[in-house]
């Protein structure tokens, strides 16, 4: 069984797709891209700012999943420069303890939707149910 999650505290998605959906316990995130759902506008200023949204984005779809951060088990970073893969991977490493962070893969593309440059997709499940590791 699936179901479809999705919340306006995120940007509605720009193509024929939901923002997350729930199968068989296991969540399933669409790349969030740094658009601020309150304006609809993209954040551009500067790489930090727009990787900070895309995890407000992230957050907010978890949240309406009864989710958190912590349940990430998987995250897929796109970038448009690989050149900016430190600063991303600085505001990243605020968002997870080292000790527990998400497996994750960063890959530069050569483009993104709207000309962003940063993508996040994640995979989450409730990992409380699974108790201590």
């Amino acid at each position: 069984m699936k179901k479809i999650i999705n919340t306006e505290s995120a940007p509605r998605p720009v193509g024929p797709y939901n923002q997350s959906v729930l199968a068989n316990g296991t969540l399933y995130i669409s790349g969030q891209i740094p658009i601020d759902p309150s304006t609809g506008d993209l954040i551009t200023s500067n790489i930090e700012d727009e990787t900070h949204q895309v995890f407000s984005n992230l957050k907010a779809i978890l949240a309406e999943a009864n989710l958190s951060l912590n349940d990430i088990v998987k995250c897929s970073v796109f970038v448009s420069d690989m050149e900016m893969y430190s600063r991303i991977n600085a505001v990243y490493a605020t968002y997870f303890d080292e000790a527990t962070a998400p497996a994750r893969e960063l890959v530069e593309v050569a483009n993104l939707p709207k000309y962003v440059n940063v993508e996040i997709s994640a995979i989450a499940v409730n990992t409380s149910s699974y108790g201590p590791n």
